[in-house]
């Protein structure tokens, strides 16, 4: 299962080249032309990695990446800059950036960088395959059902119901989550852990606003609620 990533970026010219890159390599791919869109989408779905392009029309990358920071995302950002001075990648990566890029940049660099952010979580892991209800999940395979229909999770998506399969009937907290799933210490702000629950429970749930499988254990975390292995 391929990771899905959001690019940022407003040259028409880089986000078609790009983009169609990213996805020869399977990667699902989500583009933005502008920061305001480009923020929206980072806080509202789930993705992850986010290449960001400093120089925007109405916000500049560094705006953004703090923004996506104060907002308690952990998605690991990849800045795209023409900047080429060294005071502005400390500034970027003070501000919560994982690595940087500048234009013009070899494409076999850029996916190198990408393949090294996102090996932090391994995608195609565990084993075994557990059935509960109509959802069925090989870890194999790295494949997700639902009444034998696929369901789309993103690579974070899948590691994330894989941590709370392999731990069910556990009480988790999200610091745990958080430092387990994405490498952040329990100091970091926690709302990428219950945004990333909440769209679990969308695809997974028989109804979301009344979870059964991912319960959540109020001031603490989340307790998935069991699983049959196969």
């Amino acid at each position: 299962m391929k990771a899905s990533i959001l690019l940022i970026e407003d040259e028409p010219s880089v986000q078609s080249t790009l983009g169609l890159r990213l996805r020869s390599e399977g990667y699902v791919m989500d583009t933005a032309s502008d920061g305001t869109d480009g923020l929206e989408k980072a806080t509202t779905s789930p993705f992850d990695l986010i290449i960001l392009d400093v120089t925007l029309p109405d916000r500049n990358g560094f705006d953004i990446c703090r923004d996506i920071r104060q907002a308690g995302l952990a998605t690991p950002i990849l800045f795209l800059t023409a900047r080429n001075q060294t005071i502005d990648k400390v500034l970027g990566l003070k501000l919560g950036a994982d690595d940087y890029v500048t234009k013009p940049f070899e494409s076999e660099e850029l996916m190198a960088r990408i393949e090294v952010l996102l090996r932090r979580v391994p995608v195609r892991s565990g084993y075994g395959v557990h059935q509960f209800g109509p959802i069925r999940v090989d870890l194999r395979r790295a494949e997700v059902t639902r009444d034998r229909t696929p369901v789309y999770l993103s690579a974070r998506e899948f590691q994330l119901l894989k941590y709370f399969i392999e731990r069910a009937e556990t009480t988790i907290s999200r610091s745990e989550l958080l430092q387990s799933i994405w490498g952040y210490n329990e100091k970091t702000l926690t709302r990428t852990v219950d945004m990333h629950v909440c769209s679990l429970r969308e695809k997974l749930e028989q109804n979301p606003r009344c979870p059964e499988l991912i319960v959540t254990i109020s001031g603490v975390g989340y307790k998935f609620k069991g699983s049959k292995e196969f």
